[in-house]
């Protein structure tokens, strides 16, 4: 008894993984990953939604190529930098990638099946922490600990109401302080006036608690005791 063969679905023309996962990250920035579909991935590439089969063999798949495309855009630490300028200018490059793809800000630390570039950023970190000196387990606590910080402070950023010292001028103005009336709040209101009149930028928010967070680990790695 002869096996029939399933017809196969030839690949659109013009289509390949690379830009199935640039248009999926395209969708994904626009409109968040929720809604990603590879239904809706194929409307938006033109082609045939068995077509995206080809290149990726489910979601999960994507999500993994999506993530590594992520990673890739994250500068790496500085080789013959001190350690806390590589890790700072490491993690600041990763919350300005982050600020592009917030939908990707959940998702970096869940993929099962990491890409290389993913490996290469992973490798390249551990690897700036032991060559300055912290344990394998005080290098793990340490990235850990920035890690925690950029996650938390880039969701928290991308819920926020406005972008620009500008915007948060217009915002404390015009919504927060006519809620604040000082009888009532008198510490709230006061704050929002003097931070407008400051002409304070919460974008400066995120290097000061970066650099508190290298300072306190600065101690851990000098006290840190060789492997046994």
């Amino acid at each position: 008894m002869s096996v029939r063969k399933q017809p196969q679905v030839a690949p659109d023309a013009g289509l390949s993984k690379q830009r199935v996962v640039v248009e999926a990250i395209r969708l994904a920035d626009r409109e968040g990953v929720d809604g990603l579909s590879m239904r809706r991935l194929a409307g938006a590439l033109g082609a045939g939604a068995m077509s995206l089969y080809h290149y990726v063999a489910n979601k999960e798949e994507l999500l993994d190529a999506m993530i590594d495309v992520v990673f890739e855009e994250i500068e790496l630490p500085a080789d013959g930098a001190d350690w806390q300028s590589a890790m700072r200018q490491r993690t600041e490059s990763a919350r300005q990638v982050l600020a592009r793809h917030p939908w990707a800000i959940g998702l970096m630390e869940s993929r099962t099946s990491p890409g290389p570039a993913h490996l290469r950023h992973r490798e390249a970190v551990t690897a700036c922490l032991r060559r300055a000196g912290f344990s394998v387990v005080m290098a793990t606590h340490a990235n850990w600990l920035l890690d925690a910080y950029l996650y938390g402070y880039a969701l928290q950023a991308a819920s926020l109401p406005f972008d620009t010292a500008d915007e948060f001028v217009d915002m404390a103005e015009d919504v927060f302080l006519p809620q604040l009336p000082p009888d009532e709040f008198p510490y709230l209101n006061e704050s929002a006036a003097a931070l407008v009149a400051a002409g304070y930028d919460p974008a400066g928010e995120f290097i000061f608690g970066l650099d508190l967070v290298l300072a306190a680990l600065e101690p851990l790695r000098a006290s840190a005791q060789p492997e046994s």
